[in-house]
């Protein structure tokens, strides 16, 4: 008789589960840095305009922000310097909030020029100053801002035969060899752009995916990046040192739809978000799927790891969950 193989081992179950956001979430990001704490801060955004800020010590919910009018948070980002942190919200507004010594106050905000779910990127620059990309006031427009005077930079179009659609995902990163601020843009037609903001010009754009691009995350060290869109697909993708793009390899999704990816800060293992409900995790280098995490019961909006590799996972089933998975060594 054969022998028979061993079977692979079960998924694991999440670490916890925090509850009590009350609407479907949105966007996700760890604070490192947060006062009189020796581990992260959970940051959730949720439909109902919410951001709820999470120990992970206690899993509950220390503070609860209300800045967005009832409307929904779809980005939130916090600022090296300082204890400050951005909300994006679908009121067309981009939330300052100063969080020092128990504060919660907005403090300043960034009229937004477009409805659309694009979530806006930040880079940032010296002690005061910070770069911020979020998408403008023509559909097919990205604004870059100098932050905190809103200074207008530039705004960025590609050519009018180019026909990409809206912008659907930004990512501002710094090549290590120079400091000239780039800009990875993802659109409405599943192609990606590279742009040099200093020069103004795009510096390469290719075809990725055949539907809009949804999520996308890019590995400045390893000059890889890689998108998810609405079909069954990710695209992984390089840059080269002429800057030119180009689509690597492309890898099947058992159903379609990625909301969110996001590579670990190690750059080991990457995450993405499925509306099929699922976590699907894969190894950065080879792709290899690593694990499908079937804890939701509804579509998953987003991910996001923390320095020392935890994972969570928010969706519409108003659940995060936070996983443990291979940890760093």
């Amino acid at each position: 008789m054969a022998a028979q193989l061993p079977l692979p081992p079960p998924p694991p179950d999440p670490q916890f589960v925090l509850r009590g956001t009350q609407s479907a979430v949105h966007a996700l990001h760890f604070w490192e840095g947060a006062q009189g704490q020796g581990h992260p801060l959970l940051l959730s955004g949720s439909l109902s305009g919410l951001v709820h800020i999470w120990s992970l010590q206690t899993r509950r919910a220390v503070v609860t922000l209300d800045g967005h009018g009832g409307q929904c948070v779809t980005w939130l980002q916090t600022l090296p310097q300082g204890h400050q942190l951005l909300s994006q919200g679908r009121d067309l507004r981009l939330c300052l909030w100063d969080l020092a010594e128990g504060r919660n106050t907005v403090v300043d905000s960034v009229h937004l020029e477009s409805m659309g779910f694009c979530r806006g990127s930040i880079l940032a620059g010296g002690q005061q100053h910070w770069t911020l990309a979020v998408p403008g006031r023509g559909s097919d427009e990205v604004q870059i801002l100098e932050m905190p005077s809103k200074t207008s930079v530039c705004t960025l179009k590609l050519e009018a035969d180019a026909k990409p659609g809206m912008p659907m995902c930004l990512e501002l990163w710094q090549a290590d060899s120079s400091p000239r601020p780039l800009l990875l843009a993802g659109y409405e037609d599943g192609s990606v752009a590279l742009w040099d903001i200093s020069e103004r010009k795009v510096c390469s754009h290719i075809a990725c995916h055949t539907e809009p691009i949804i999520g996308l995350d890019f590995d400045s060290q390893k000059a890889r990046g890689v998108s998810g869109s609405a079909e069954k697909a990710l695209a992984v993708w390089s840059l080269d040192e002429q800057q030119a793009l180009q689509v690597c390899s492309t890898h099947k999704l058992t159903n379609p739809g990625i909301s969110d990816v996001k590579i670990r800060p190690d750059r080991k293992i990457l995450a993405t978000a499925g509306w099929d409900h699922r976590v699907r995790v894969f190894h950065w280098r080879t792709m290899k799927p690593l694990a499908v995490l079937a804890f939701h019961s509804a579509a998953v909006h987003c991910v996001a790891f923390a320095a020392d590799g935890l994972l969570a996972a928010g969706s519409r089933d108003q659940r995060i969950s936070v996983w443990s998975l291979y940890p760093r060594r």
